[in-house]
């Protein structure tokens, strides 16, 4: 499709002043534009459970003081090296940690990983940033 489509879309009376007030804080001037990127973001952070190829990252927090809560994320982490490419550690505090995992494959097993990792016992949360590679 080329050109552009025009449509209404209604809103709820907070979220649109809230709009507004984000437009006046930061200078932008087309409400067009503030959700063409919205929904390209939406899409993109939502487009990649449909199936395909896909690319991104997962972070996960975790308490290190659980006992077995590492070996248990190496484990699954070598369950999946089909799909990881780099992993990074971070230490937040005394007791918890980051893991950032690098991921390129098949949407259906980069989901496989999440629930694995979701299942953990110390594991405090799991957060995808995933974006379609190929549909």
């Amino acid at each position: 499709m080329t050109g552009n489509v025009k449509f209404g879309v209604y809103l709820p009376r907070d979220l649109a002043e809230e709009i507004e007030d984000f437009m006046k804080r930061t200078g932008l001037r087309s409400k067009s534009k503030l959700i063409q990127e919205a929904l390209r973001l939406f899409l993109a952070e939502h487009g990649w459970e449909s199936g395909g190829k896909v690319a991104g990252i997962i972070g996960v927090i975790y308490n290190h003081h659980v006992k077995g809560v590492d070996s248990a994320l190496i484990d699954v982490q070598h369950d999946y090296l089909d799909i990881i490419v780099s992993t990074l550690h971070i230490h937040i505090t005394h007791e918890l940690c980051m893991l950032v995992i690098v991921v390129r494959g098949s949407s259906s097993r980069i989901k496989e990983l999440i629930s694995m990792l979701m299942k953990l016992r110390g594991v405090v949360n799991v957060r995808q940033t995933l974006l379609i590679e190929e549909p």
